[in-house]
């Protein structure tokens, strides 16, 4: 699963983390998944929207509104997310971005995330329009905090996995195995060799490091509300 841009995606896993308000599983409730889907529509939509016409990219995504923050506990934890954008029709991808670390209260980081779709590089020279709302759905993949995993093979297919290697580290989400159907040893051999930037078989030595997590994945949903099944 790629990324965004550098500001969202560039992750260093602090096993240091250690705080009863970071989101310890993912097990969401349909009321829940709803408002967050309500408020990553919300991010993304106003950011798509305040755009200058043909550069949807330019809008300021690090700035929030003055929400209010839900009372609901769950909500407020922190936790990491991705916010990805696909074509309704074809399923092609038109943005992916996310935090792995769990930095923000999940209401706040799901939309701030969702706006920043908006800037994945990768899709710089063709970036969404207003006029494509109709066209695209939205999924929002909630993030349990990564723990480290006893070798390099413990992990789930159904599992995010994070690889550390010295300075480099790259991450695909379980989405990445459910596409491929790659197994373990596909997984993070394409894991070294695409996000590394290494060897596909340095997961193997010693100095690798393996962090698994867990994900709830809500949607796909029509980005816009009314279209919604």
């Amino acid at each position: 699963m790629l990324a965004g841009p550098a500001a969202a995606v560039h992750y260093k896993y602090r096993p240091m983390i250690q705080h009863d308000t970071i989101l310890p599983a993912v097990a969401l409730t349909q009321a829940q998944r709803l408002m967050l889907l309500d408020l990553a529509r919300g991010g993304l939509l106003e950011k798509l929207t305040d755009a200058p016409a043909g550069n949807a990219t330019a809008a300021d995504t690090t700035a929030t509104p003055d929400l209010e923050p839900p009372a609901d506990p769950a909500l407020t934890a922190r936790a990491g997310c991705f916010v990805s954008l696909h074509e309704r029709i074809t399923h092609r991808l038109r943005g992916c971005v996310g935090r792995l670390d769990p930095d923000l209260p999940l209401w706040q980081v799901v939309r701030v995330t969702a706006g920043e779709v908006l800037r994945d590089p990768r899709f710089a020279s063709m970036p969404v329009m207003a006029d494509e709302i109709a066209l695209l759905e939205l999924e929002v993949s909630v993030l349990s905090p990564p723990r480290e995993a006893a070798g390099p093979l413990d992990f789930e297919v159904t599992d995010g996995i994070y690889l550390i290697f010295g300075s480099r580290s790259g991450f695909f989400l379980p989405q990445v195995a459910r596409e491929t159907g790659w197994t373990k040893e596909q997984l993070l051999n394409r894991l070294c060799e695409e996000k590394l930037g290494m060897d596909q078989h340095a997961w193997r030595k010693p100095d690798a490091k393996l962090f698994t997590f867990k994900v709830e994945v809500i949607g796909p949903e029509p980005l816009r509300a009314c279209d919604a099944r």
